[in-house]
């Protein structure tokens, strides 16, 4: 379903002459095909939407990386450009939950498992991930899980 919306909103995209969205769909379109190749899957199957979602994911991140390190070499335009492709790359993705959000859970996932210092972190930070998959960024529940324990 959201393999084919993206496929759709390319073709938007073409006819609108929106040259940053056709770019960044394109690009999608393809880490889809990468995908469906890694899977050894025939080219013409769909993904199912938590796969897309876990590319999409990816790609994500890897524009979010980008940024930090545009920013730090002072690269203005790149990081403009990098933002933009990343805020058309969110816009196909799940809400993600808040820092707040995260630590409710975490606090109560805490209390659930026990934990009372550092050296549970490895099986705390396992079991809370497991329970946030696809609904938090890891990023930010790491910071969270960090604050709890410092």
């Amino acid at each position: 379903m959201l393999q084919k919306q993206i496929k759709d909103e390319i073709k938007e995209a073409m006819l609108a002459q929106d040259s940053v969205k056709l770019i960044t769909l394109r690009g999608v379109a393809n880490a889809i095909t990468n995908e469906l190749m890694k899977q050894k899957r025939p080219l013409s199957d769909e993904l199912s939407d938590a796969d897309v979602i876990r590319v999409l994911q990816s790609l994500a991140k890897q524009r979010r990386d980008a940024i930090e390190q545009f920013i730090k070499g002072d690269r203005p335009k790149l990081v403009k450009s990098e933002t933009a492709e990343l805020k058309i790359i969110e816009s196909y993705l799940p809400k993600m939950m808040t820092k707040k959000e995260i630590r409710k859970i975490a606090e109560a996932k805490k209390a659930e498992l026990g934990v009372t210092d550092k050296k549970g972190v490895g099986k705390f930070m396992s079991a809370l991930m497991k329970d946030l998959k696809g609904k938090a960024d890891g990023t930010d529940v790491k910071e969270v899980v960090d604050n709890l324990f410092s």
